[in-house]
C-alpha cells in the first residue's frame, strides 16, 4: 500500500509498508537457519546441553522451549504480514510516533553488541585455523593491541569489512545469501559430529561426562542448579526462549516480505521446533564425542575444528562457521538497527546508512568486549531489556486492537498514535516498572532471589502487559 500525505519526520522507503512481498516459507525457514546456526547459537545449545545433565532431559527442556518461541514468532510475525511495516514502525502504535524511538534505539543497542559478539565468534575460527602456522601462532603469542593479540584484531576488522560488503546491496542479497549460508552450515555441522562420532567409536548421549566436570563447566551459568534436576530443565528452557528475545520485536522486519500468515507459519514451524531440536541435538551430540576423543569438553566448534589433524578439514570448518556467523550478523544484528536508525532520522539517514552505524558501534565495543564470559548470563541479561517492550506492543496489538491498526496513522504525526505529544506515557510507565523488576533489580542487587535473572525476560513481558493494561494505556488520546 502507498502512504498518501505521510509526515517527512516519520517517513522514508525503507519504513514505508512492504510493496514487494516474494518471500515464500523457505525464505522465513533461512531467517531462522542464519540466525541460530552460529557460533554463539552452537556455544549456547553446548551450554545448556551440560546443564540438563542427560540427553532425554536436553530434548524435553529445548522441545518445550522451542514450542513457546514458535508460538511468539507467530505473534509478530503475523502483525508483520498483516500491517508490511518494520518493527520501529510497529512500535509506534502503543509507544506513540515519537516515543517509538526509544524502544527503536533499546533495540538497536543490543544488536550492537550482539553484532560485535558475533563478529568475535567468527574471527575466533579463523584465528584459531591460522595459528596452526607456528610463524602465526609465535605472533599471536607475542604481538597485542587493544587488549587483544594483534592477529585476532586483524581478523576481527576483516570479518567486520567482509559483512558490509554483503549489506551493500539490500534486503533481497541478505534473503540470497542467507538461503544459501543456512544449509551450507548443515552440512558442515554434520560432517563436524560425523566426523567425531566415528572417531569416539558411536554415539554417546551424554552419560558419558562425569558428573564433577558438569559441575565445573556449568558454574559460571547463574543459578540454574544442580545438572539434570527439574530447576536446571526449567532454567535452559527459559534461556533458549530468551535467547530469541530480540528478534521477538523485529521478526517483522522480515516477516513484512513474506506472501501471507501460511508461509510465515510454515517457515516458523520448519525453521523453530524441527530445526532448532535437530541443531541442539547435533550441538550435545557433537560436544559428548568432542569429550571422548579429546578428553575435554570443548562449547566452542571451533575449538574442536581447530584439533583436527586433517587440514583440509580444519580449513572447511573455519570458513563455514565464519559464514555462518555473517549469516546470523546481516539477519539479526545488521537489518534491526538499520530500521531503528533510520526510523530517528528518516531524512537522512536509510536502511544502508543505519547499518553502517550499527557496524561502527560493534567496532568501537571490540576493544571492550563486553560478551566474554558466561554465555548463559549474557544471554539473559541483554534479553530481559527487551521483554517489557514486548509486553506493552503485544497487550496493545492482540488485547486491545484484537489485531487491527490503522497503517496510514503510523505514518501521521498529528493522528491517531499522537496520544501526547507523539509519546504514550502509559507505555514508558509499563515498561518502565517491568525494566525494574526485569533488569535493574536482578543485575544489580541481591534484592531478588538469586534465580531471578533467568527469567527476567519472562517477567518483563508479564508485569509489562498487566501494568499496560490496568492503566488503560490503550486508550486513545486524540490531539490534532
Amino acid at each position: 500500500m502507498s502512504i498518501k500525505n505521510a509526515s517527512p519526520g516519520l517517513y522514508n522507503e525503507d519504513l514505508a509498508p512492504a510493496k514487494e512481498r516474494n518471500w515464500g516459507a523457505f525464505s522465513i525457514f533461512n531467517v531462522w537457519t542464519s540466525d541460530v546456526h552460529s557460533l554463539w547459537g552452537y556455544y549456547l545449545a553446548a551450554s545448556l546441553f551440560l546443564i540438563c545433565g542427560s540427553f532425554v532431559n536436553f530434548i524435553i527442556a529445548i522441545g518445550l522451549g522451542s514450542v513457546v518461541i514458535f508460538i511468539l514468532m507467530n505473534m509478530i510475525g503475523n502483525a508483520g504480514v498483516k500491517t508490511g511495516v518494520p518493527y520501529p514502525v510497529l512500535a509506534r502504535a502503543s509507544f506513540g510516533v515519537w516515543g517509538a524511538n526509544i524502544p527503536a534505539l533499546v533495540r538497536a543497542i543490543v544488536a550492537c553488541f550482539w553484532y560485535g559478539a558475533q563478529t568475535s565468534a567468527a574471527s575466533g575460527a579463523i584465528v584459531a585455523l591460522l595459528v596452526r602456522n607456528e610463524g602465526l601462532l609465535s605472533f599471536h603469542q607475542s604481538s597485542h593491541l587493544l587488549g587483544h593479540s594483534t592477529l585476532e584484531v586483524i581478523c576481527y576488522v576483516i570479518v567486520w569489512a567482509l559483512q558490509l560488503l554483503i549489506i551493500q546491496r539490500g534486503m533481497e542479497t541478505v534473503r540470497k545469501f542467507q538461503d544459501w549460508a543456512g544449509p551450507a552450515v548443515w552440512v558442515m555441522m554434520l560432517v563436524l559430529a560425523i566426523a567425531l562420532t566415528v572417531q569416539a567409536g558411536g554415539i554417546s548421549f551424554g552419560s558419558d561426562i562425569p558428573k564433577d566436570v558438569l559441575l565445573e563447566k556449568t558454574k559460571d551459568a547463574g543459578n540454574f542448579g544442580e545438572p539434570g534436576s527439574v530447576a536446571a530443565l526449567f532454567a535452559v528452557a527459559a534461556t533458549w526462549i530468551t535467547y530469541f528475545g530480540a528478534l521477538y520485536l523485529n521478526f517483522c522486519d522480515f516477516s513484512r516480505y513474506a506472501k501471507d500468515e501460511n508461509a510465515v507459519r510454515t517457515g516458523n514451524l520448519w525453521g523453530l521446533p524441527v530445526n532448532l531440536i535437530l541443531f541442539t541435538l547435533v550441538a550435545g551430540v557433537t560436544t559428548t564425542a568432542a569429550f571422548k576423543v579429546y578428553g575435554e569438553v570443548l562449547l566452542h566448534p571451533d575449538q574442536i575444528s581447530a584439533k583436527f589433524d586433517n587440514w583440509f578439514l580444519a580449513l572447511l570448518a573455519a570458513l563455514t562457521f565464519a559464514v555462518a556467523t555473517l549469516g546470523i550478523n546481516v539477519v539479526a544484528n545488521f537489518v534491526s538497527p538499520a530500521f531503528d536508525f533510520a526510523n530517528v532520522f528518516p531524512r537522512t539517514i536509510d536502511f544502508k546508512k543505519g547499518g553502517y552505524i550499527a557496524a561502527l558501534i560493534a567496532l568501537v565495543l571490540y576493544p571492550f568486549a563486553p560478551w566474554e564470559g558466561g554465555a548463559a548470563q549474557f544471554v539473559n541479561f541483554i534479553g530481559s531489556t527487551m521483554g517489557p517492550i514486548f509486553g506493552v506492543m503485544m497487550a496493545d496489538y492482540y488485547l486491545i486492537r484484537k489485531g487491527h491498526l490503522h497503517v496510514e496513522a503510523l505514518y501521521d504525526e498529528n493522528g491517531e498514535f499522537r496520544f501526547s505529544g507523539g509519546w504514550n506515557i502509559k507505555a514508558f510507565i509499563a515498561a518502565g516498572i517491568a525494566g525494574i523488576f526485569s533488569t535493574i533489580l536482578p543485575f544489580f542487587t541481591t534484592v531478588l532471589p538469586p534465580w531471578w535473572g533467568i527469567y527476567g525476560w519472562f517477567f518483563g513481558v508479564i508485569i509489562a502487559a498487566v501494568v499496560y493494561l490496568v492503566i488503560g494505556g490503550g486508550n486513545r488520546a486524540h490531539s490534532h
